[in-house]
C-alpha cells in the first residue's frame, strides 16, 4: 500500500491555509471535522447557482435535483448498499429518534431490544425511553477496567429469543475501541434481531461496506466526516420495508423518505456529493482503482494506516505516565485516534490550559455519560480528549505530546 501523501491531502481542506487557524493543531475531530473543499464548492455552487426548489422543470431546479440525487447514490455505492436505502436527516440524533418512533410501534409486548452503556448517549437514550412503552430494555455493560464490549456477553443476552433489536457503536467516543461489527452483527442475526449500528465515531476514519459488515442500520455524521452537517443513514431494505413508515403518507413507498418526517436540506444534501469527490480523488491519488466501494476501501486503508502511524507513539507516551490514566486500548491497530484520558485535573481545565499552547482539544462527558460512570469516573471531572484523523501530521501529534507534558 501506498504511503500517506500528507501534504496532498491538507492541500484538500481550506482550513490548513486559513491564517486564523495557523500555529493550531486541531484535535478535537471526533466533534466535528474541518470539510473538505469539493462540499465547500459544491456548497457555494448550490446557494449561488441552484437555491431553488429541486426538481422542476426549469434548469436550475433540474440541476438541484440532479446534485441531492447524485449524493445519495454515490455515498451509497462506496458504502456497498442501493441507492434508496441511504438517507439523510438533520443529524444521527434525530435520525435515530424516528428510529426509535417506528420501531415502538413495530414491537410486540414481550420484545425486548440491547443497548450498551458503552455508546454516547444520541444511540441509546432513544431506545432507553421504549422501556416507557412496556419494551423490554437490556444493557450490554462494557468492562469497568478496560471498557471492552465483550461479544460473548452478548450470547447470554440473546439467549430467549426475546430480543429483536440490538444497538451498539461501531467504536466508542470515549472508548475509542473498534468494536467486531461483522461478528456482532453475526450473533444478533442468528437469535432473529435487527441490527443498529452507531457509526458516527468510525466514519470519520474511513467509510465502511455496510453490507460486508451485516448491519440492518448504520449511521453516521457527514459534519464529522469532512462534510456538511447531516445524518446519514443506511436502512436495509427487508427491515426499512417492514417498520411502519414515519413520512408523509403518500411517501410511504420511498424507501428514503419513509423515515425522514422533516423536509430535506436540499444544499446540504447536494453538498454532501463533495465527500464521494474527496474520498475518490484520495484514492486516485494513490493510484488506487475499481468500483465506488472499491475506492471507498482503498481510501479506508490509507486513512487508517497514516492515524495507526501516529496513533502508536501517542499511547506509548501517556503509558508511560503515571499520572493519567488511558481509557481503552494501548494498540492503536484496536482502536480509533479518539484518546480520552483521566488525570487529577478536569478534562476542561486541561483543555483549557492546551489552547495557549495551539492545541485545540476538548474536555467533559462528551455526552458518553454512562461510558464514564461505568468506568468509575465522575462525568463531572470528565476526560481530556484529544482526537485527530488522517490530515493530522506527525508533527501535530509531536506539538501536542510537548504540551501535555507541561500540562499533566
Amino acid at each position: 500500500m501506498a504511503e500517506l501523501d500528507i501534504n496532498w491531502v491538507r492541500a484538500q481542506f481550506p482550513a490548513f491555509s486559513e491564517p486564523s487557524l495557523q500555529g493550531q493543531a486541531f484535535f478535537e475531530n471526533a466533534g466535528g471535522s474541518y470539510t473538505c473543499k469539493p462540499v465547500i464548492d459544491r456548497l457555494t455552487r448550490y446557494y449561488t447557482q441552484r437555491k431553488v426548489q429541486p426538481y422542476g422543470p426549469y434548469e436550475a431546479s433540474r440541476l438541484a435535483g440532479e446534485e441531492m440525487d447524485e449524493a445519495r447514490a454515490r455515498l451509497a455505492a462506496m458504502m456497498g448498499v442501493a441507492t434508496d436505502e441511504l438517507s439523510f436527516g438533520p443529524s444521527t440524533t434525530q435520525n435515530t429518534y424516528v428510529l426509535a418512533q417506528a420501531f415502538r410501534q413495530y414491537l410486540s409486548q414481550g420484545d425486548a431490544i440491547v443497548v450498551t452503556n458503552q455508546d454516547h448517549e444520541a444511540n441509546s437514550g432513544p431506545w432507553r425511553r421504549l422501556a416507557d412503552e412496556g419494551f423490554e430494555v437490556r444493557e450490554w455493560q462494557i468492562d469497568p477496567d478496560t471498557g471492552h464490549l465483550d461479544p460473548a456477553d452478548l450470547d447470554t443476552l440473546l439467549g430467549d429469543g426475546k430480543v429483536k433489536l440490538v444497538c451498539f457503536p461501531h467504536c466508542s467516543n470515549v472508548v475509542g475501541e473498534i468494536n467486531d461489527v461483522a461478528v456482532i452483527c453475526a450473533k444478533a442475526r442468528s437469535a432473529g434481531a435487527y441490527t443498529c449500528v452507531d457509526g458516527v465515531s468510525y466514519a470519520p476514519h474511513g467509510f465502511v461496506n455496510v453490507d460486508a459488515l451485516g448491519a440492518d442500520i448504520y449511521m453516521f455524521s457527514a459534519y464529522k466526516t469532512y462534510g456538511p452537517h447531516q445524518g446519514v443513514m443506511v436502512i436495509r431494505r427487508a427491515l426499512g420495508d417492514a417498520l411502519p413508515n414515519q413520512g408523509h403518507y403518500f411517501n410511504a413507498g420511498s424507501l428514503y423518505k419513509r423515515f425522514t418526517p422533516a423536509g430535506p436540506d436540499h444544499a446540504q444534501i447536494a453538498a454532501s456529493a463533495g465527500m464521494a469527490d474527496y474520498m475518490e480523488a484520495l484514492a486516485g491519488h494513490h493510484g488506487i482503482t475499481g468500483d465506488a466501494a472499491q475506492l471507498a476501501a482503498g481510501a479506508h486503508d490509507l486513512m487508517r494506516a497514516h492515524e495507526v502511524n501516529l496513533l502508536q507513539p501517542l499511547l506509548d507516551y501517556v503509558a508511560a505516565k503515571n499520572s493519567v490514566r488511558l481509557l481503552g486500548p494501548d494498540q492503536a491497530a484496536q482502536r480509533a485516534p479518539t484518546v480520552a484520558l483521566v488525570s487529577e485535573h478536569t478534562g476542561g481545565d486541561l483543555a483549557q490550559k492546551l489552547a495557549p499552547m495551539g492545541i485545540m482539544s476538548g474536555g467533559g462527558d462528551f455526552y458518553a455519560v454512562r461510558a464514564l460512570e461505568a468506568q468509575g469516573i465522575d462525568p463531572n471531572h470528565g476526560v481530556l480528549r484529544v482526537s485527530f484523523t488522517h490530515y493530522t501530521s506527525a508533527d501535530e501529534v509531536t506539538k501536542l505530546m510537548e504540551a501535555l507534558d507541561q500540562v499533566l
